[in-house]
């Protein structure tokens, strides 16, 4: 129990909270229910990796302290902590333009592969941290 209120688990306001770049070695967890979904976790300092219902969602390199994750029809919002800068992968949509924003400035417009993945860089503030959203355009 310990090892899933760490690495996986849902904020006060319902959105969830995942990652631990923190660990020095991998720590996994399979089968978390949320929204009637199955996550996967698989977290350290090297990367985060999280699947819904066995397909892909978000991946970090290096890894991540991911909070207030919401998923809805039109994309994804985060808040990302981290100690250096990350690439940061998301399951989206197939061939879908989304517009990414990192602390509330617009970084562009993007559009998925065939896979529905996108790829955005982002660079942590001062503090570590970043807010994203990554929404159809």
């Amino acid at each position: 129990m310990a090892a899933m209120e760490k690495i996986i688990g849902v904020e006060e306001e319902g959105t969830l909270r995942f990652g631990d770049y923190t660990l020095q070695k991998k720590e996994k967890l399979d089968g978390f229910a949320y929204q009637g979904d199955l996550l996967k976790i698989k977290t350290s300092y090297e990367a985060t990796h999280l699947e819904k219902n066995g397909l892909f969602l978000y991946e970090s390199v290096p890894g991540t302290s991911v909070k207030q994750f919401k998923e809805t029809e039109d994309g994804i919002s985060f808040t990302v902590e981290g100690e250096k800068d990350l690439q940061i992968t998301l399951g989206l949509a197939e061939q879908t333009v989304y517009r990414v924003t990192v602390n509330e400035e617009v970084v562009g417009e993007m559009e998925t592969n065939l896979s529905g993945k996108l790829s955005i860089s982002v660079k942590t503030s001062a503090f570590g941290m970043a807010a994203v959203e990554v929404k159809k355009a």
